[in-house]
């Protein structure tokens, strides 16, 4: 069931041609970072179009927790006053991250070198997902943790006092890692030293970089050697938040699948480090082009158009691309049960510790759904079966993950028979007028 309530059962069936403009949401990485780098600002950080799903939401009342002033007004502009760096105040009860791994990830990051405790928590699926990948780091700065056993939730975290400075080689590939260590980093007294070997989605380093912090980033022989220097006072930034990628991935993928679609997607971030995806499809031979091309904010932004492609084909997709697409690999499975030939999807290993096991959850519910797959630790093949013969017509379990749910309710628009999901709350997360947008185009959703 969703750890937000009682669970909500959907079903999607074969619709006529979806078309028209989806506004999907702000981007929820730059989301994140918005709220947590105006908390450490000094001044107030001006913030339009916030996603404003569940997990953001978690977020924000976390950096009030630490003593940070978030409000939002009627025409939805967001107003952060931030305390500092180093100016955390201790939270007076338990820090609720709700189904947020990219939330509760950074937040232990940003609190941990300043010398206050807080204790973190979070819902069913959060709860089970591992920590110390976080924990680890921090603690070279001279923060403790005392966590469930394999280092799960719930959690608490006891600042570091005297902390000092780190150099860090990322273990596997995730920009929440990164993230978490690069914040601890602010309130550490000279450099911190992150090294990645394969390149994450970048958006922190940006961010930082706008706030006014002194951040450099090198490709060495290592990899991507990022470099922070500690302590500088973050300065107040106005942010248009651009839409979210992996938001776009959905409309986007039901418009290729299903007959006679023409879909516009617009001012959508093409950060080269999130739009593995849509290269991707059009390495299928999916009809996506990209209009409008400009710069806001310093992120690349686009306006997506997304047109019926009966002719896919399945690919191997470069292992080197996952990074950039790591969400979107459920999403992308949908697309390949519809394309001709195997789609093969490797150095995904990262898919297993997500909101759910995202390789199984898919895997098991495309299996129901007529579809061959196979899959390993780090890697599925997805066998097509081309336009207009997938059979659909199962309950796919969503466990907890909005972008399982969202995936198979994709399906659901071009099987034969209609896909359902027994819980789809999870979405409101990360997408909540999910339902609705789709519904404008010409989706048929329906609540059980």
């Amino acid at each position: 069931m969703s750890g937000h309530g009682t669970p909500i059962p959907m079903s999607s069936s074969a619709c006529g041609p979806l078309t028209g403009q989806a506004d999907v949401p702000g981007d929820k990485s730059i989301s994140h970072r918005s709220i947590i780098l105006g908390a450490m600002a000094i001044g107030e950080t001006k913030v339009t179009g916030l996603l404003e799903g569940e997990d953001v939401l978690d977020t924000a009342k976390a950096m009030r927790a630490f003593g940070a002033e978030v409000t939002r007004d009627e025409d939805g502009t967001w107003h952060i006053h931030g305390v500092g760096v180093g100016g955390f105040a201790e939270p007076e009860n338990v820090i609720d991250c709700g189904n947020s791994g990219t939330g509760v990830r950074l937040i232990m990051g940003c609190m941990a070198t300043s010398p206050i405790t807080a204790t973190f928590t979070g819902d069913a699926s959060l709860n089970k997902r591992p920590m110390a990948r976080v924990t680890d780091p921090i603690a070279l700065f001279g923060a403790q943790s005392v966590g469930r056993s394999g280092g799960r939730l719930p959690m608490t975290i006891v600042g570091a006092e005297n902390p000092v400075p780190v150099r860090y080689v990322v273990p596997v590939p995730s920009a929440q890692v990164k993230s978490a260590v690069l914040l601890a980093g602010l309130n550490a007294p000279g450099e911190t030293v992150v090294i990645e070997k394969e390149a994450t989605r970048d958006h922190t380093e940006r961010m930082l970089a706008g706030f006014g912090a002194q951040i450099t980033t090198e490709v060495t022989d290592e990899g991507r050697v990022i470099t922070l220097t500690g302590r500088p006072e973050l300065k107040p930034q106005t942010i248009i938040v651009p839409r979210d990628p992996s938001s776009a991935a959905f409309p986007v993928c039901a418009a290729i699948i299903t007959p006679g679609s023409d879909v516009l997607v617009p001012n959508i971030g093409l950060n080269p480090t999130r739009a593995g995806l849509f290269y991707t499809l059009q390495d299928m031979g999916a009809d996506l082009t990209f209009e409008n091309m400009r710069e806001e904010g310093g992120e690349p932004v686009a306006d997506l158009r997304a047109k019926f492609s009966p002719d896919l084909k399945g690919i191997e997709v470069p292992p080197e691309r996952a990074a950039s697409m790591i969400d979107e690999y459920p999403i992308l499975s949908v697309v390949a049960a519809y394309a001709h030939g195997d789609t093969v999807m490797r150095g995904v290993k990262e898919l297993r510790v997500k909101e759910s096991d995202r390789i199984e959850a898919m895997a098991s519910g495309l299996r129901l759904n007529g579809v061959e797959v196979e899959d390993g630790p780090d890697w599925w093949i997805v066998k097509g079966r081309g336009h207009g013969n997938v059979p659909g017509g199962a309950t796919c379990a969503s466990h907890l993950d909005h972008r399982i749910a969202m995936s198979f309710l994709v399906m659901g628009m071009a099987s034969q028979n209609p896909v359902s999901v027994d819980d789809g709350g999870p979405i409101a997360t990360s997408f909540p007028i999910f339902e609705g947008l789709m519904a404008d185009l010409g989706a048929k959703i329906e609540r059980s």
